[in-house]
């Protein structure tokens, strides 16, 4: 830059340099693979230094001084965000329901497990409006004590207690979920560019909810379900009714627990609608630096009690909103409704008529009464033949409605927490529920060696035992802790007729394990990761090193009383790139679904690189087929894929059906066949320079150390029992 440019007071800083889109390698190269999801959540992200054990916090922990704190706050009003009737109850409610209901079950992503509330989007969408205030609200206590709590736990909490404080008898409240740093950028929430965009772009067609993409759940951007308003803003409760039948369902609840949840969720609070929304400041993650963070702050009014505005609906659902009863549900059944404006433009419900005293009372003034109202959503309670016959029994049996909502909310808050064996305080129910996917403890006085040796004589291939221990531990999605070889479920429906893990082949090779799991007493789950570990140390072996490869006995062995089958078909893989597999063609490039599968696992790039490289070798490909076998010593541990992807003697042709030749440059013949997966090792840039190290002559055994760890990390993703 000229110097001349500095004294004429432009800037010597490149705007937005290391910020802006329009800067990024992908802008300029969209159609390149994007591998920033496997680099999400960086040490370098997180403050708390690699020695930071939030488990240990946990043990240190006040839980009774904690619960209190939270309590008092529920009605400890602050000067600068006033709650409404004197409680808070409504609002943590709330922070902690759109916390929660973010999670959907295709992909387990989203949910109140990592406090990704905190960050853009979710911090900004227009469904979270003021929850930001709630968890301002929340900041004392959370600096009181400090490390020993998490954000995200503490949030979960706070609605927790909220319903207690209303009079709700909780089902229970499990501790355990730590913290991010940064968004979940992995998470795709949808296609769209502007907020509250028309819906008909997520579904194939817009009247039938079940066409909506996957692995989407809300039915528009920056809604956590579906628009109170309508589908697209457009009132109509049937219609209504069957986007949240199929949303809810997407986010793991049956239609007892929707209508439950529903109702529950607007026994308390109300909704804020007295003013118009272009009075509001920016959301918070646009808002100027004098905002500190906050968002939607009315700039023409008071802004607070009655002239608070959040969804554009105005009024409250029931005649006590600070109070556990079923007053939803009378309120909904003992009046005739009519649909009328808020006083911000949004389409609501009111009764037609209603007698003074069933009206909720003013925010501010409790010698003044106002008109309930309802949403479309309420409204689809009430005229759906399903929501309305549960409905009615909730409304005759307030203590059968408060246990289903109780069961709902723990699991609505819970559901991304995973195994029981990662819930941590006193208030842990003793319930085993089968959404938990629970894995009785295994044994672990057994003879391991005796039950290599078993598995060493069986006769089953080096490939046969590596293929089935990796199917059975694939499944694992860090996402919502659910998966893995614990449990040893690849053995019972649906696991064992998914196309992926070769029905026929697994069902052999399990004929000859489980004989020796029964015989040794280890269970079926050790086994077959026992034997995956024994085909990786014939293969060092043969590939002349002599590597062990580290064992922690103790899996269970699931029934199929323990296993929620219909949620389990989420789980099975439409592609494995480490296997070399599609079910079929998408319009997701197989590469990037090896990417999603990797994300989901908790590999890093360079993890998912050794493993590609080692499985290829291994001769652990789907089907036996020759793709990506880049070498004459199949079946032992050799870097041989990378030595000979990276060998510029070698050309590489297409062919039509979307699979490649790999040629001899001089004399044209085909040495190997490849597919898209094999070959972006060596033609995305940051991947080959993974697979090069791999390639250089003096690290043999660092690859098969490298493979050996990764391996191990995958074996044991879900051995929440090794965890401090």
């Amino acid at each position: 830059m000229d110097v001349s440019d500095v004294k004429a007071g432009k800037c010597p800083v490149m705007h937005g340099g290391n910020t802006a889109l329009n800067s990024s390698v992908m802008s300029w190269w969209p159609n390149a693979l994007n591998l920033d999801i496997l680099h999400q959540h960086d040490t370098k992200t997180n403050p708390m230094g690699k020695n930071f054990n939030y488990r240990e916090e946990l043990k240190k922990l006040d839980v009774e001084a904690l619960k209190q704190d939270v309590r008092a706050l529920m009605t400890d009003s602050q000067e600068w965000w006033p709650a409404d009737w004197g409680s808070y109850v409504g609002m943590f409610a709330r922070v902690a329901w759109h916390a929660a209901g973010s999670y959907r079950l295709a992909d387990g992503r989203g949910g109140a497990g990592t406090g990704n509330q905190r960050f853009a989007p979710l911090n900004s969408w227009p469904d979270n409006v003021n929850t930001d205030k709630g968890r301002r609200l929340l900041w004392p206590i959370k600096k009181k004590y400090g490390n020993k709590i998490s954000w995200a736990d503490l949030i979960v909490l706070s609605g927790t207690i909220a319903y207690e404080v209303a009079g709700l008898k909780t089902f229970g409240f499990a501790f355990g979920r730590e913290d991010i740093w940064a968004p979940e950028i992995d998470t795709y929430w949808g296609a769209e560019k502007e907020w509250l965009a028309p819906s008909d772009g997520r579904y194939g067609d817009v009247g039938a909810p079940a066409t909506l993409e996957n692995p989407l759940a809300a039915v528009q951007m920056g809604l956590i379900y579906v628009n109170p308003e309508g589908v697209n803003g457009k009132s109509d409760p049937l219609a209504t009714a069957a986007q949240m039948r199929e949303t809810f369902a997407r986010m793991a609840m049956n239609d007892e627990e929707t209508v439950a949840l529903t109702a529950g969720g607007h026994t308390v609070g109300k909704c804020h609608g007295n003013g118009l929304a272009s009075d509001l400041s920016p959301n918070p993650e646009a808002a100027g630096p004098e905002y500190q963070g906050l968002g939607w702050l009315n700039m023409h009014g008071r802004g607070i009690g009655r002239n608070t505005v959040v969804s554009g609906l105005e009024g409250a659902w029931t005649t006590h909103p600070t109070k556990w009863d079923n007053g939803y549900f009378k309120m909904l059944f003992e009046h005739e409704w009519h649909h009328v404006k808020s006083p911000a433009g949004g389409n609501q419900w009111e009764p037609i008529s209603i007698a003074d005293q069933d009206k909720p009372v003013d925010v501010e003034d409790p010698s003044i009464r106002v008109n309930p109202m309802m949403t479309d959503a309420d409204m689809a309670l009430r005229v759906d033949p399903i929501y309305r016959e549960i409905s009615l029994r909730f409304k005759d049996d307030q203590d059968y409605f408060s246990e289903v909502f109780a069961r709902a909310w723990f699991k609505l808050t819970h559901r991304d927490m995973g195994p029981k064996t990662r819930y941590i305080g006193p208030d842990v129910p003793s319930d085993e529920l089968v959404w938990q996917d629970p894995v009785p403890a295994g044994n672990t006085s057994y003879d391991v060696a005796a039950v290599k040796a078993k598995i060493a004589a069986s006769g089953l291939s080096n490939a046969d035992l590596i293929a089935t221990a990796w199917d059975s531990a694939r499944t694992f999605r860090g996402s919502d802790m659910r998966g893995g070889a614990n449990g040893a479920r690849i053995r019972l429906a649906p696991q064992k007729d998914w196309e992926g893990n070769e029905p026929a082949r697994l069902a052999r090779v399990l004929s000859v394990l489980e004989p020796i799991a029964a015989q040794t007493g280890a269970s079926i789950a050790d086994v077959i990761v026992i034997g995956g570990n024994y085909g990786v140390e014939q293969a060092a072996k043969a590939a002349g090193f002599d590597i062990a490869v580290p064992f922690s006995p103790g899996r269970g062995d699931s029934s199929d009383a323990q296993t929620d089958a219909e949620s389990f078909n989420v789980l099975e893989p439409l592609a494995d790139g480490y296997r070399n597999w599609l079910k079929q063609d998408y319009v997701v490039s197989p590469e990037e679904l090896l990417l999603d599968r990797t994300q989901l696992m908790g590999l890093t790039a360079s993890e998912m690189t050794v493993l590609v490289g080692g499985m290829r070798v291994l001769g652990a490909n789907h089907g036996g087929k020759k793709h990506g076998v880049f070498t004459a010593r199949e079946g032992a541990l050799t870097p041989d894929f990378f030595v000979n992807l990276t060998d510029m003697a070698n050309t590489w042709k297409p062919l039509h059906d979307g699979t490649y030749e790999i040629v001899d440059r001089k004399t044209g013949a085909v040495k190997w066949t490849a597919t898209r997966v094999d070959l972006v090792f060596g033609s995305n840039s940051i991947l080959r320079s993974y697979a090069e190290v791999y390639a250089q002559d003096d690290n043999a055994q660092k690859f098969v150390s490298d493979f050996v760890a990764a391996w191990t990390k995958v074996m044991n993703a879900d051995r929440y029992d090794l965890l401090s």
